[in-house]
């Protein structure tokens, strides 16, 4: 109580208690209907809290395999090929340790088209290929990259929903980068 105003101050001890009193017994005395309510909503918004984490987390690690795979192919361009010194860049891309070089990086020949690039012998890739249209011919790099992201909890949703996404122990991730190295 405030010396000035004894009132005021007890006014305001009695309607904190006031407003806790209805909301542990609610206000037309229902005792504990506001914390169940509470628990449950509460529970929902935890569960739905860590998929959406989950879910996020998947498609963060997606993104670190395919940046592994394009620091790879970077690799090819700047320095030539070597399949382990490509491996190794694949694997040292990031943090996520479960990344691997699989299959292992592989030189061709080919043409590039409008979807990508065709292999062609590898006879021509001595001289020039010969393409269809305008197009030149080279020497391509494919890297390839994939790693197993294991979620943080399986959720068996499989009774609601009939496909499978969130039920699996762990989801294969794979990524692939093909660049022009001669």
């Amino acid at each position: 109580m405030s010396k000035l105003d004894p009132i005021a101050s007890e006014s305001g001890i009695t309607s904190k208690r006031s407003a806790v009193r209805d909301f542990m017994i609610g206000a037309n005395g229902l005792a504990g209907a506001a914390i169940l309510e509470f628990a449950i909503v509460s529970a929902l918004l935890i569960i739905i809290f860590v998929a959406i984490m989950d879910f996020g987390m998947l498609f963060f690690r997606q993104m670190e395999v395919q940046h592994a795979a394009q620091a790879g192919a970077q690799w090819a361009l700047s320095y030539g090929y070597s399949s382990s010194a490509i491996s190794s860049a694949v694997t040292n891309a990031t943090s996520f340790t479960a990344i691997s070089a699989s299959p292992a990086p592989n030189q061709f020949c080919g043409c590039p088209t409008s979807t990508g690039v065709t292999s062609v012998s590898a006879g021509a890739c001595g001289s020039s290929p010969t393409c269809s249209g305008a197009a030149v011919g080279g020497t391509y790099v494919t890297v390839s990259a994939q790693a197993t992201y294991q979620p943080f909890a399986v959720v068996n949703v499989g009774a609601i929903f009939t496909s499978n996404v969130f039920t699996a122990n762990s989801y294969p991730l794979t990524a692939s980068a093909t660049v022009r190295v001669k």
